[in-house]
């Protein structure tokens, strides 16, 4: 009998398992899922208890092919896909690929991917947990059953194309509700007063009017501003009170998955989606001179806050002979969880402490180091003293009507603020520096300053901000979270712009579409406490068939309903309060292949269709364009006469054959697009390559020449050729796995380089 096999989730975890298994086991990898539901059929038997159809992934063939091979003749298998659910399906799945009579099979969490924590794993084997495999299913049923059964709806009612999502439509709508709050905002007026003051002694300080006849102050125009004034022309500004306290901070914990999302978007202007790139590629193990790769963070989906003893003891031993005695814990710091749920794993934290960031910068990218740093960071002051802060705010009275207010601070002791600072708050950032001075003292005036302001709307959401939205809705999970940010951008539902979500025309159609018709479904609450039902399958306190029958009961209702009464707005359009400008008929929205315009409602008697504009409050306003209505060419297909108008990507040619004939061309043999530096690879084509979006808001690449050449791209081309097969181009892409990389586009050749 040949030796035991273990079974990872990433090829990339082969060389570092290899480098402490050593030759006591054969190890393998799956390359994530091997089987799911097909892709063309719901794949699921609703009449047989939800029972699920599942089919080898197309392109898994050779995976399959090895691990089979991998398996003969072994009797004992270790299944070591990622520690979490989707990595229990992965096991379950290898288990029904590769079961065979008297073949056993064992379940092995590895958290770290270190020699100690490889070693405990395989030490300490499990049963494969069937209701976190369970609590898996249930999700990806109640997905599949949402989106393959709405997004058809779409295609009938919007366009071809859409699709609806059970988590990623309650994140559209979130975007959607602030940015009706932001059109619905009327500002508000109200004004501040500030004196600019000194004591006897250095630094002058400014402090704010708080209290006017012991009432907070409010003041609201530029007349009241004036009469406040005019009473302090004269006043005498006096201390009235002093108040002094030291102030005891505590370090945050160590990383979650959403807080490193967000502390990794707004420090180091990762996207959420970078974030976990890099941040799987520093746990799956990174060559630091030890004669292999090696796991330098725990796993990083997680909810808990839970750490390790030992590793606490490892971070004390640190602080005190790196750092200082006086910044260390007689005692170590252990923090509450939220969710019980996923406290099997440990919050994100170094795997070794004494791997300190400066000792492996040279063996990081410079995305690499700057994650890990931030991660280390994090955790080491979460094993540090307080910070103690010294505050003392000063009350000063102007006439026994007016009360002035200051606040300052000095750090008494920096404690783990000196490795890792939290943001400090609007408050904090206001604290000056003041002088000695008594209550009593007379303070010199040099002036008085009011100030107008207005009241600001609700900020749209950035990446950070909408992740913190969805944890503390209980909207999707740690995993997740990436995934939702990039599937709602890519269907072009919103835009991020300057950072922030803005959703589009169609975001905006199919979320109102959506809620009318599927109110539980876009419902945030409903969505939470699917999530809570989910884990309570997990733990074995909900059946996955119960939890399907109660959603889909419900469900199926709506969906029948919205069969007959969803409002289509295919060819018709949504209604705007803009009249054409030719006919005087109504302008609706339509949503066409290059994107949204306005068409008029009297077609085809009218044919004026025009881009627009939205201002802040939503108006919208027909976009001067240029039309030049006479004739420029016959068109090559039906002869019938070619005019220039504008589209999304400029000016174009289009037939006045319209609907019947939808041939277009470019103008002077150009089409509009990003220009990315890029010649067209086509022999005696003088194009360059432009970036453009599909109809349904994919990024795509195509020559600027179009349609005189159809070179097109998914994957961006590089004006470089290929070493090995000399491809004119080759092209960069970006996975999960390797994150970004040049690749060739010829499938015979295997060319491929890390960026």
């Amino acid at each position: 009998m040949t030796k035991p096999l273990i079974i990872v989730e990433s090829p990339t975890k082969i060389r570092t398992l290899k480098k402490y298994v050593g030759k006591e086991f054969k190890v393998g990898a799956s390359a994530g899922h091997i089987r799911d539901l097909p892709v063309k059929t719901l794949g699921i038997d609703i009449e047989k208890k939800f029972k699920a159809k599942y089919v080898n992934i197309k392109d898994k063939s050779k995976v399959i092919a090895n691990l089979k091979k991998l398996a003969k003749n072994t009797n004992e298998i270790y299944l070591a896909p990622d520690p979490d659910r989707e990595g229990e399906a992965i096991a379950f799945h290898i288990m029904d690929i590769l079961k065979k009579k008297d073949r056993v099979f064992h379940r092995v969490l590895i958290h770290e991917l270190t020699k100690k924590g490889i070693k405990a794993a395989l030490q300490k084997p499990l049963t494969p947990d069937a209701d976190k495999y369970d609590a898996q299913q249930a999700r990806r049923k109640l997905d599949r059953l949402v989106g393959y059964q709405i997004s058809p709806l779409l295609w009938q009612k919007v366009q071809r194309g859409l699709s609806a999502g059970r988590v990623q439509s309650v994140a559209v709508k979130i975007i959607c509700d602030r940015e009706r709050k932001i059109r619905k905002f009327i500002p508000e007026e109200f004004w501040t007063i500030t004196a600019d003051l000194q004591a006897l002694t250095p630094p002058p300080f400014n402090a704010n009017l708080v209290k006017i006849d012991n009432k907070k102050a409010k003041i609201e125009n530029q007349t009241q501003a004036n009469r406040i004034l005019n009473d302090l022309e004269h006043a005498q500004f006096v201390i009235h009170e002093i108040k002094a306290k030291t102030i005891k901070r505590n370090p945050a914990p160590p990383f979650i998955t959403s807080k490193l999302q967000q502390d990794a978007i707004n420090r180091l202007r990762f996207s959420a989606r970078k974030t976990m790139i890099v941040a799987q590629q520093l746990y799956e193990g990174i060559e630091i001179g030890t004669g292999g790769p090696e796991g330098l963070i725990t796993y990083m989906r997680t909810d808990s806050t839970r750490i390790a003893p030992d590793a606490a003891e490892e971070a004390k031993e640190y602080i005190s002979k790196n750092i200082g005695e006086e910044f260390a814990l007689k005692k170590p710091r252990f923090f509450k969880n939220k969710n019980k749920v996923q406290d099997a794993h440990e919050a994100i934290r170094p795997t070794s402490v004494m791997h300190s960031p400066e000792m492996l910068k040279n063996f990081l990218s410079p995305d690499q180091f700057k994650l890990y740093d931030l991660i280390w960071k994090r955790f080491v002051a979460s094993q540090m003293a307080q910070a103690l802060i010294d505050q003392k705010t000063v009350l000063i009275q102007a006439t026994n009507k007016y009360l002035f207010s200051v606040s300052g601070s000095t750090i008494k002791f920096p404690g783990f603020m000196t490795l890792y600072s939290q943001n400090a708050t609007s408050k904090e950032k206001d604290i000056q520096a003041l002088p000695d001075a008594e209550v009593g003292t007379v303070l010199d005036t040099h002036k008085i300053i009011p100030k107008q302001h207005f009241t600001k709307p609700p900020p749209r959401f950035s990446e950070a901000s909408l992740v913190k939205e969805l944890e503390k809705n209980g909207i999707g999970r740690p995993s997740t979270y990436a995934s939702i940010l990039s599937v709602i951008r890519d269907k072009g539902y919103v835009d991020l712009m300057k950072r922030y979500f803005i959703p589009s025309e169609l975001g905006f159609i199919v979320n109102d579409l959506l809620v009318s018709s599927f109110p539980n479904i876009l419902n945030i609450s409903f969505t939470a406490k699917m999530e809570t039902n989910l884990d309570d399958v997990e733990t074995g306190k909900l059946e996955e068939v119960e939890l399907l029958t109660q959603f889909y009961t419900s469900f199926k209702k709506y969906l029948e309903a919205a069969s007959e009464k969803m409002t289509s707005v295919k060819g018709v359009g949504v209604k705007t309060d803009l009249n054409c400008p030719l006919c005087e008929k109504q302008l609706n929205i339509k949503i066409g292949r290059n994107g949204h315009f306005l068409a008029c409602t009297g077609y085809p008697d009218c044919s004026f269709t025009s881009n627009y504009l939205r201002d802040e409050k939503g108006s919208i306003s027909i976009v001067e364009k240029i039309i030049n209505n006479t004739k420029v060419k016959d068109c090559v297909k039906c002869g019938k006469p070619m005019v220039q108008k504008e589209g999304r990507f400029g000016p174009f040619l289009a037939c006045t054959g319209y609907p019947e004939c939808k041939h277009t061309e470019s103008v002077n043999g150009e089409h509009n697009g990003k220009d990315i530096g890029v010649k067209c690879p086509e022999k005696s084509c003088s194009g360059k390559i432009v970036e453009k979006k599909s109809k349904r808001g994919k990024i795509f690449f195509g020559c600027s020449k179009y349609p005189d050449c159809t070179f097109a791209s998914w994957d961006k081309p590089v004006e470089k050729s290929c070493p090995d097969c000399n491809s004119p181009f080759i092209v960069e892409k970006e996975t999960k796995r390797d994150g970004k990389f040049l690749k060739c586009p010829n499938r015979k050749c295997n060319f491929k380089e890390i960026k």
